[in-house]
């Protein structure tokens, strides 16, 4: 693992996610076909937000930080669902007119991170056990998510 803290390897992720998702915007707005590029970037988030609820949140719920882990979970459901939507509109318009629910997409991604970053994974690097961090750093590297797993509150409200 490159890096030293839980806190460095899911911020690198979030950047990843980030830059694979603004370089779909970037492509369809220059007319190249970069479903590919979503495909992976999305595939990346939900890898992401899947570590996240099966293996950060719990401990952290568990450990007393329960309304911030809620607030996680519920935006992760609207993040899910806006994925879904985006996922959507590139199937029925091979791309084109999706460039604004992508926006959509980063700017929920934006105001979640900047709650999760300061937050959530400090926290998760403070209180959780050495064989916690040990099982994330080991799903950071080579974990899958399983075949249709949905996040907690993806459901349609």
């Amino acid at each position: 693992m490159d890096e030293a803290t839980l806190t460095d390897a899911l911020e690198r992720e979030h950047h990843e996610i980030d830059a694979g998702l603004e370089a779909f915007v970037v492509g369809i707005e220059a007319g190249q076909n970069v479903t590919a590029d979503l495909t992976r970037a999305t595939s990346a988030l939900r890898r992401h937000i899947y570590l996240e609820e099966e293996f950060l949140f719990p401990p952290l719920r568990s450990s007393g930080l329960l309304a911030p882990v809620l607030v996680m979970l519920r935006e992760h459901g609207e993040i899910w669902r806006t994925m879904d939507a985006l996922e959507q509109e590139v199937a029925d318009q091979d791309g084109r007119g999706a460039t604004e629910r992508c926006r959509e997409l980063l700017s929920l991604l934006e105001a979640h991170n900047a709650k999760e970053e300061p937050i959530i994974y400090p926290e998760g690097d403070a209180r959780l056990s050495g064989e916690v961090k040990e099982e994330l750093h080991a799903f950071i590297q080579r974990g899958t998510m399983p075949d249709g797993w949905v996040c907690a509150m993806a459901a349609p409200r």
